[in-house]
């Protein structure tokens, strides 16, 4: 890859191991996690080098990229274009399809009570939260005879959101107009009424 800026033979040795950092975790890291790896105090030196690779990659055109989130962590991802030609040859497969709905349902209105969840999702709903409570993707807060669900750092590490839940929420409507236009607009629309009837049904903010 060229990056068009001449680099020293350590910064090139501190890029590559920022790189096989975020190559061996597949999840989100913070310059001070990357600092560590590298042996380097400033965190603006480690954002600045963490930077010229995410330009390296983009210049490369690559279909992987290295992308700086707006919380100032950074991951190595598959570029979205790429993701439908390739996801059947996934191996993992952390969720079925059941507790997934449910999980976008709660990471799109969160913070949302068990009860409105359940409401909207079916009974089903009660052995997803489980799962996704089990699996560390959800958290409970106990409300009454309720609970209050949101999603957690390990579900935004995962699936390489960012943990601020406006952030993550306006990345997520992205992600579900990019699925299959039709559909992706339909499940988008879907959340959207659901979620103008909230304020009745689940007065959460």
């Amino acid at each position: 890859m060229q990056s068009g800026v001449t680099m020293n033979g350590k910064e090139r040795s501190q890029m590559a191991l920022i790189e096989a950092s975020l190559y061996v975790t597949g999840r989100p890291l913070d310059v001070k996690a990357l600092g560590s790896i590298i042996r380097l105090r400033s965190e603006d030196r480690v954002r600045e080098l963490s930077r010229r690779l995410v330009e390296r990659y983009r210049q490369y055109g690559s279909s992987i990229e290295i992308v700086e989130l707006e919380d100032g962590r950074f991951v190595m991802q598959l570029k979205s274009e790429y993701v439908n030609d390739v996801k059947k040859l996934a191996t993992r497969q952390l969720l079925s399809r059941g507790p997934l709905k449910t999980l976008s349902f709660i990471a799109f209105k969160q913070p949302i009570i068990q009860s409105y969840v359940v409401k909207v999702r079916g009974n089903l709903a009660y052995q997803h939260v489980r799962q996704l409570s089990d699996v560390g993707l959800v958290s409970e807060e106990r409300l009454g005879r309720t609970k209050v669900l949101r999603t957690t750092k390990v579900f935004a590490d995962y699936f390489n959101l960012s943990q601020e839940v406006r952030v993550m929420k306006k990345q997520l409507e992205k992600i579900f107009r990019e699925i299959t236009p039709a559909k992706a607009q339909e499940a988008l629309s879907k959340l959207q009424r659901e979620d103008s009837t909230q304020v009745t049904e689940a007065p959460l903010t």
